[in-house]
């Protein structure tokens, strides 16, 4: 008989992509030693690139001024993959959990997080696909709609997916989207014929599709100020 799991939950608005990290790092530090059971950060990022622990600088293609300029902040992670953006209106989900107790390795949690926005997707109408060819992501087409970057250590994982609900998409033409040049970036808004309801509707229902996906009996869900954590 399987064991019944809960998802803890923490809704956090949107908040300073550093915050966020040093966040990250405390909880994945306590689910390492059991003081903290799995635990999702649902939240959204200020316009913020970020790069990935190989360094692939020339994937952005503007300076540090011009990013000054565009009012959005760069930062160097130990996450895989390659720069991304983060920005408003970009659903990011950081879980924090143990692939140990759930079984699970490296390959079937990425495949897992893609299907997570696969899945979202197909509630609005979108016809969306993962499991690209050393392409990490989720795709309409050759459209990039959901992004994935995650850490693991010592089975903990970190960092996650970014989904793209309606963010302004002219960001991402100042890089090379996860170092895969000649493809564009597209959002739910832009591929569904739906009318959305509240982003704060589609994070939710983003955080359903994970937890069911993920084998989660009951989502514990919270409203969390990061300003205490910090």
């Amino acid at each position: 008989m399987r064991i019944p799991r809960n998802l803890e939950v923490w809704r956090l608005g949107t908040v300073n992509y550093l915050k966020a990290l040093k966040l990250q790092e405390k909880l994945a530090s306590d689910r390492k030693t059991n003081k903290i059971s799995d635990t999702l950060l649902s939240l959204q990022h200020p316009p913020t690139y970020t790069l990935g622990k190989r360094r692939t600088d020339h994937n952005l293609l503007v300076s540090e001024s011009e990013l000054e300029n565009l009012g959005a902040e760069l930062h160097y992670t130990q996450r895989g993959g390659d720069i991304t953006f983060h920005g408003p209106h970009q659903a990011i989900l950081y879980p924090i959990i143990s692939l140990r107790d759930i079984g699970f390795g490296a390959r079937k949690y990425v495949e897992n997080l893609e299907s997570t926005m696969v899945d979202l997707s197909a509630l609005y109408g979108v016809k969306a696909h993962g499991q690209r060819k050393c392409e990490t992501g989720v795709w309409v087409g050759d459209r990039k709609i959901g992004a994935i970057g995650v850490r693991i250590s010592s089975g903990i994982t970190s960092h996650g997916l970014a989904f793209n609900i309606d963010p302004d998409l002219t960001y991402f033409k100042h890089i090379v989207p996860c170092g895969i040049a000649n493809k564009d970036v597209t959002s739910l808004r832009r591929e569904t014929s739906l009318v959305l309801p509240d982003e704060e509707v589609v994070q939710d229902q983003l955080v359903s599709c994970f937890a069911r996906l993920f084998g989660y009996s009951d989502i514990i869900w919270k409203d969390i100020d990061v300003e205490i954590y910090s």
